[in-house]
């Protein structure tokens, strides 16, 4: 099992490579098994709990592996606050490197309605991503039939998952030179920092294993993801005072920080596209 925890990052997040059960569910992620709305809700919120939902997409053959909730400094909300569940369909070939999954976001506080996303899980370096469009997410609101409304919406984020996974044989085959990963890493950090980043774009190309030691796109882009989410790397402050980056803890942290990854890479694929067709093109007329 995996267990991502920092005291400086605002979140905690359990992950298990078995089914979890409503025990683990209830310790690491509590907003999950909330038995009521918090107070700040009116009567027009329809409350159904979190854990009724996974139950209901248990029952739909999907099991939950992961867990993570938004700490938040009013205590009050603990019980209430954003969490994230990722769940993958029993029966799943995990054989290869990665694995589908769907991602499932609420809050019983008012700070979120149940959202779906795609995701990806990559066994190597034991991590998440969020893959997709935003316009792929799904929503629903704490209204109605609740329950049936998310795992139909479940079922429709898996057949999206195909064009996810189109996405990632194009990264794959996609080589980048030295420079243009550097492009990537330099990009990412404008995403995570903006104009002042505490390390430079070659930290974020590191690799923490072998396999990771290529120079395609899709492991470009999953280096630069870990070491960003991970955190753990050697800088500077802006002060000049030698600091190490902090892991990405929070939900809503970690569902931007990714999506934009995401968008990344797929930009930088499509220039990679465009630029060898004109290059085919140039050369036919040669």
């Amino acid at each position: 099992m995996y267990r991502y925890s920092s005291s400086r990052a605002v979140a905690q997040s359990f992950r298990s490579q078995s089914p979890l059960s409503n025990d683990q569910i209830a310790r690491y992620a509590p907003s999950v098994m909330a038995e009521e709305a918090h107070e700040s809700r009116g009567e027009r919120y329809a409350f159904i709990p979190t854990i009724n939902v996974i139950d209901g997409l248990r029952n739909n053959g999907f099991q939950p592996f992961e867990v993570s909730q938004t700490k938040v400094r009013d205590q009050s909300k603990r019980e209430f606050t954003k969490h994230m569940v990722r769940l993958r369909q029993s029966g799943v070939n995990v054989s290869g490197a990665e694995v589908p999954e769907i991602i499932l976001l609420n809050s019983h506080d008012g700070s979120s309605s149940y959202q779906l996303l795609s995701g990806f899980f990559r066994f190597v370096c034991a991590n998440g991503l969020i893959a997709g469009d935003v316009q792929n997410d799904i929503r629903v609101r704490h209204s109605g039939n609740v329950v049936d409304d998310v795992i139909e919406g479940a079922t429709r984020v898996l057949d999206n998952l195909e064009l996810t996974n189109n996405s990632i044989d194009t990264f794959k085959s996609t080589k980048l030179e030295f420079e243009e990963q550097l492009v990537f890493a330099n990009s990412a950090l404008q995403l995570r920092w903006g104009d002042n980043a505490p390390v430079v774009a070659e930290s974020l190309l590191r690799s923490r294993r072998f396999e990771d030691q290529k120079s395609d796109l899709w492991t470009t882009f999953n280096r630069v993801q870990e070491n960003l989410l991970r955190g753990g790397l050697n800088g500077r402050s802006a002060s000049g005072r030698r600091s190490t980056t902090r892991a990405i803890g929070g939900v809503n942290e970690n569902v931007k920080l990714n999506r934009a990854l995401w968008s990344l890479a797929d930009g930088m694929a499509q220039i990679k596209r465009e630029d060898g067709f004109i290059k085919q093109y140039e050369e036919s007329f040669a």
